[in-house]
């Protein structure tokens, strides 16, 4: 394991190196990115009209509750939450919380674990399911239709007359922005403690939404940061595309792509995700964070966060956070001889992560 504590101090040449870097690897700037993204993603904003229901714990010491809100017009997101029971059978005052997500294929429930983990130190702990994955697929489990709704994306965006759709990662961020406008209307939440972690495909949409969403207070993606630039530039961008490879393949075939190298890959990003190899890559994505709480966790032999693509993210981020003054509280925790997966010494010094900056 090698955890990377950035320095307090630079050198005028490492500073002259980190805004190379930044100026390079980040298009645009950060309003700009921010305020972009915030429009892709925009839809109206109905009534929440959230439903909760107590479920059965199998801890006395927790209580559990299932919830649902509207996200948009046409979805509602559902979601379990757990927190700490007092002596007398009742939660006192208002926590922070910790949300969680999953990644492809997954569902909250995969998340119970953590969440119970999160309770037992203090925090109000969340995870909801992403769009097209557990209660909001037919099947209750499995990518089926999540691959299904992103080669509509494929189809659609851009067709005159239709809504566009992003199910690939974006769509599920204004899902976690939605729920923290949940969040701020319990009254067991400090709505100014918030903290997010997610895997994979989590992690990633865990540095969009820290990016854009400053009510954020603390951001822990994992196994997701990186480059999709880097990759797709670097010919190294296989082991991501086959997270959705059916779609990918489904997509090529409509298109008369036999043999779909890198420029069919940007086109496939642009109709499914557009920006996400350039404006809304993780380089320029994750300065947006600062000067928030960041721990980045990734691992060093992981196929779909290649370390030199991901270094581009972590020189970003080193810089903003430099030039805002925190440097304390940036940390890249690289795990030795790791792949797509994250350890449970890792999961702990994100739990403890946490506790520091949110102070259960």
């Amino acid at each position: 394991m090698r955890t990377i504590a950035l320095p307090c101090r630079a050198t005028i040449w490492q500073l002259v190196f980190l805004l190379v870097v930044l100026v390079w690897s980040v298009p645009g700037n950060a309003a700009d990115s921010r305020a972009d993204f915030l429009k892709l993603i925009d839809r109206p904003r109905v009534p929440l009209a959230a439903e909760t229901n107590a479920i059965e714990s199998n801890d006395a010491s927790l209580e559990e509750f299932h919830f649902s809100f509207a996200s948009d017009a046409e979805q509602r997101v559902p979601g379990i939450l757990v927190k700490q029971k007092t002596e007398d059978g009742n939660t006192a005052g208002r926590k922070p919380v910790v949300i969680a997500l999953h990644g492809t294929g997954g569902n909250k429930e995969d998340q119970r674990s953590l969440l119970v983990e999160l309770a037992k130190r203090g925090f109000v702990a969340v995870a909801i399911d992403g769009r097209y994955h557990g209660e909001r697929t037919k099947a209750g489990r499995g990518d089926k239709e999540y691959l299904q709704a992103i080669m509509r994306a494929w189809r659609e965006n851009g067709t005159a007359g239709k809504a566009a759709e992003h199910p690939f990662f974006f769509d599920t961020v204004w899902d976690v922005m939605r729920l923290v406008d949940y969040l701020e209307t319990r009254d067991d939440v400090d709505a100014k403690r918030i903290g997010l972690i997610g895997t994979s495909k989590g992690g990633i949409e865990t540095y969009l939404a820290g990016a854009v969403d400053p009510r954020i207070g603390v951001a822990v993606p994992c196994i997701g940061m990186q480059s999709f630039r880097w990759a797709v530039d670097n010919n190294a961008w296989q082991s991501r595309i086959g997270t959705v490879q059916t779609a990918f393949d489904a997509a090529a075939k409509e298109a008369g792509v036999k043999e779909p190298g890198a420029e069919f890959v940007r086109e496939f990003y642009r109709r499914v995700a557009p920006g996400l190899d350039g404006e809304f890559d993780g380089p320029s994505m994750a300065r947006l964070i600062a000067p928030r709480p960041l721990m980045i966790i990734n691992g060093d032999s992981d196929d779909r966060t290649p370390m030199a693509g991901l270094k581009l993210c972590t020189d970003a981020a080193q810089a903003a956070y430099h030039a805002a003054g925190a440097d304390d509280h940036l940390l890249v925790r690289i795990q030795a001889n790791t792949g797509h997966t994250v350890r449970g010494s890792s999961r702990r010094a994100a739990v403890d992560w946490f506790v520091k900056w949110l102070q259960p």
